[in-house]
C-alpha cells in the first residue's frame, strides 16, 4: 500500500506519478491528508486521477469546527456516505475565505493582498 501525503510528497502531479507507479506494480493507494482545506482539496483531485488503485483518503480535520470556514464552497458535510464530491469549479474548486484565513496566521505574519 502506498500512503503519500500530497502536501509533502511534491503536490498533485507528484502524487499522480506515485499512484501511477504503484498501479504498475499492483499496489493500492491510500492518501494521507493532515493539512488544510487546500491540501485536502488537492488530495481529492489527486485521488480522482487514480480510479483503478485508489482505496481511501485519510484526513484529520473531521472534528475541527472552523476548518470548513477557511474556504468558500467546500461541500457540507465534507463526506457523504464515505465519499467526497469532486468540485466542478476551476482550480481546486474552492476559494479562500480571507477573513477566516487571517485568524489562522501566526503572530507577526501578514496576509498578502
Amino acid at each position: 500500500m502506498a500512503h503519500p501525503d500530497i502536501a509533502t510528497a511534491g503536490g498533485i502531479l507528484e502524487g499522480k506519478k506515485i499512484g501511477d507507479l504503484a498501479e504498475l506494480y499492483g499496489v493500492s493507494v491510500a492518501l494521507h491528508c493532515a493539512g488544510s482545506p487546500i491540501s485536502f482539496m488537492a488530495s481529492v483531485h489527486c485521488a480522482a486521477t487514480q480510479p483503478d488503485n485508489f482505496i481511501a483518503m485519510e484526513y484529520h480535520a473531521a472534528d475541527m469546527s472552523d476548518w470548513p470556514t477557511v474556504v468558500k464552497d467546500i461541500p457540507q458535510p465534507v463526506t457523504r456516505d464515505g465519499f467526497i464530491d469532486l468540485p466542478q469549479k476551476p482550480g481546486l474548486g474552492v476559494e479562500l475565505n480571507e477573513k477566516a484565513v487571517r485568524k489562522h496566521l501566526a503572530p507577526g505574519e501578514t496576509y498578502f493582498e
